[in-house]
């Protein structure tokens, strides 16, 4: 049975996810996630695997119908449609236009959660950036002034990937600006973009929380594999 309100595009996906439905799984992701979302309870190797198949089978959806699929995703009560709209999204990334980083401020700030912004920052906010680096102080200055504590941390995260290529006084500035702030998905942040930079470039990074009134959370984080 076709779910009520769902794009064409995800309907056989849909058929996948409850086909392979799992009620004792759902609960315990619910449970892990505070209950911010139902779940068809499908462990993520085999979500990814059934999203796959569905891709092969029925292909990518154009760049143009990104942003209605995505809409939808996220009006969609399991959460394993937001899931997918991000891994789609992904697939897509080198067609990505100048708009779409409205689409990802709206997949951060709606149903958000650390599962999503964690996967949205450093996957699809990351490569726009690559694409339009003009834009990027733009809006990182934007979504710091936010107040939005989801938009504040994919301004750390983004760069989790970058390695050496990271812009590492815009990821020091960033944190220590932050740096007094009480929310722990801020906090944490700080510390895991920190570390993530301490791979490839350690010795600034403990200069910076050597001379940096971080919290302890943070500064447990950043020096987690360099003490």
């Amino acid at each position: 049975m076709t779910q009520a309100g769902l794009h064409p595009y995800w309907e056989p996906l849909q058929q996948a996810f409850a086909a392979h439905a799992n009620e004792q799984v759902a609960k315990g992701a619910s449970a892990y996630m505070k209950h911010i979302s139902v779940f068809y309870g499908i462990k993520s190797p085999n979500r990814r695997l059934l999203l796959n198949q569905f891709i092969k089978t029925y292909g990518l959806p154009g760049i143009h119908m990104q942003e209605e699929i995505v809409l939808n995703a996220w009006a969609q009560p399991e959460r394993e449609f937001q899931y997918s709209a991000m891994e789609v999204v992904f697939k897509l990334r080198k067609q990505f236009l100048p708009e779409h980083i409205m689409l990802f401020e709206f997949m951060i700030t709606q149903k958000s959660w650390w599962d999503t912004i964690d996967y949205i920052a450093p996957n699809l906010v990351a490569e726009w950036f690559r694409k339009f680096p003009n834009d990027r102080d733009r809006v990182i200055s934007n979504w710091m002034l936010s107040g939005n504590i989801w938009l504040q941390r994919s301004c750390l995260l983004f760069q989790l990937k970058y390695k050496q290529h990271s812009d590492q006084q815009l990821l020091f500035s960033l944190a220590e600006r932050l740096s007094g702030e009480k929310e722990f998905f801020i906090r944490k942040a700080i510390g895991w973009s920190l570390r993530e930079y301490a791979k490839v470039n350690p010795e600034p990074v403990k200069a910076f929380v050597e001379k940096t009134p971080l919290s302890g959370l943070s500064r447990r984080e950043a020096l987690k594999h360099l003490l």
